[in-house]
Order: C-alpha cells, then structure tokens, then sequence
C-alpha cells in the first residue's frame, strides 16, 4: 500500500502545476496563511457550538440558534480550509504522504467527520426537548468533547508536518517507516 502511494504522489509530483505552486515565491505562503485563517474562522465556530453543547459557553442561550447562528461561517471556513489543504498536499505531495504526522492528522479527519455525523444524527432524533437546558444530553455532550479533542489534536498534527523528525531519510525504526510510508530504495524527496 505504501508503494502504491508512494507512486502516486511521484505521478502528482511530476505535474508542472505542482512543482510551480511550490517553488513560487508567494503562491504557496498566501495558501498555507489562508489554510491556517480559514482553520481559525471554522473551529472558532465549531467550538463554540461545542462548548455550548458541553454547558460551558452561553448556556443561556438556545443551543439551536448558536448552531444556526455559526453553522453558515463555519462551513465557509470548512469549504475553504478543505480547498488550501488539497492544495498544500498537490504542492508537495512526497513529503506530505510521507509524513507521519499528516498520516495521523488524516486518520482524525476521517475521525471527526465520523463524531461530526454522529452529533448531527444525535441532536436530529433528541429534538428541541433539551435546546434551552444548560448542557445536551450525555451522548450530545460526549460528542462535542470528542469533537474537541479531536480538533484538537488535528490542529497539533497539521502543526507538526512541517518538521522532519521523522523522514524516511534518517533511517527510522521499522514501525515509523512503516507508518510514514517509507518505501526501501528512495529517499523522501
């Protein structure tokens, strides 16, 4: 499975749109910042729909109009957020597919999607009976927590491809290399 990888971030790594993106001098910069506000504006949102789920932000205020309220904002940061990280990934798609911490940051995407979807189907068959309680019910607020942490830690992750502690070229452990796809006879870039 890594090879497959591996040769299909090569074949992305040879189209000339991608070499371009990543060696401009302010193309790849204006998409990485936007990446990041475009994360600030969609889990500032998130969260705090999530705290109010959790009884910590505005309990006083009915948790239906918070997330209607922040649902439209925080889904335009998704949307854009979505956009700048394929195109980080198209810029440097070797290093990316072979970076531990971008393997695990997709893992909890895949991770939050799936708690996100949860939530939504769990406020759907719960009704309004609890919107103006100070905190959801204990599966709503298991949710938001989850939700949190996972954030959380994808925020980290995201945060931590940008450092090679452990690229293919040092010559990791069986399990890291295993992990961050390395391929035996190639070096990372």
């Amino acid at each position: 499975m890594n090879q497959i990888i591996y040769d299909i971030a090569l074949w992305v790594d040879g189209f000339e749109w991608s070499t371009s993106l990543h060696e401009s001098y302010y193309m790849y910069n204006w998409i990485e910042s936007t990446h990041v506000l475009a994360l600030m504006i969609s889990l500032g949102m998130l969260f705090m729909i999530d705290l109010r789920m959790l009884g910590i932000a505005f309990p006083n205020v009915p948790a239906t109009t918070i997330a209607h309220r922040l649902n439209l904002p925080m889904w335009i940061g998704f949307s854009v957020m979505i956009i700048t990280g394929l195109l980080l990934v198209y810029a440097i798609p070797v290093r990316s597919v072979q970076s531990v911490w971008f393997r695990l940051k997709m893992v909890l995407l895949v991770c939050a999607a799936v708690n996100a979807y949860w939530l939504h189907k769990q406020m759907k068959e719960s009704g309004s009976t609890w919107e103006n309680d100070a905190r959801a019910p204990k599966q709503i607020r298991t949710s938001a927590a989850l939700s949190l942490g996972f954030w959380i830690l994808i925020v980290i992750f995201g945060r931590f491809i940008a450092y090679d502690w452990f690229d293919c070229e040092y010559g990791q452990p069986a399990f890291i290399s295993f992990v961050a796809g390395c391929v035996d006879g190639q070096t990372q870039w």
